[in-house]
């Protein structure tokens, strides 16, 4: 295995073991190629792309996240990107567009589902 590789495997092993805290059917997902849909499984309408890169590149991350989430058939989608000198994905950074975000604040119930007609 490569080292790239196996930076990225610790990286998803840890935010894995970091959700089990409130489910424990979270686990990683093995790569599917060119239709990748996300390296985290087990929660509904949620794909997760995990990164472990010495450069951000947010508009990349973000991209791949939202096509593997269309590749998952999954509501919304996020990068989750590890930080620098930090070991614990709770203080690991989780990147998504705004669109994304209101899907997500939509579930959760926070926002009404957008209706057209309404002024």
């Amino acid at each position: 295995m490569s080292a790239n590789r196996a930076k990225g495997t610790r990286a998803e092993t840890a935010v894995v073991e970091y959700l089990r805290n409130w489910n424990p059917a979270v686990e990683r997902r093995a790569p599917s190629g060119k239709y990748d849909r996300g390296d985290i499984a087990g929660i509904v309408d949620v794909c997760i792309e995990v990164k472990s890169h010495a450069h951000i590149d947010l508009a990349e991350f973000v991209d791949e996240a939202e096509m593997e989430a269309l590749n998952a058939r999954a509501q919304v989608g996020v990068a989750w990107i590890k930080r620098r000198g930090k070991g614990s994905p709770a203080d690991w950074y989780v990147a998504m567009s705004g669109s994304q975000f209101v899907k997500l604040l939509i579930a959760a119930g926070y926002l009404p589902e957008y209706d057209p007609e309404t002024p």
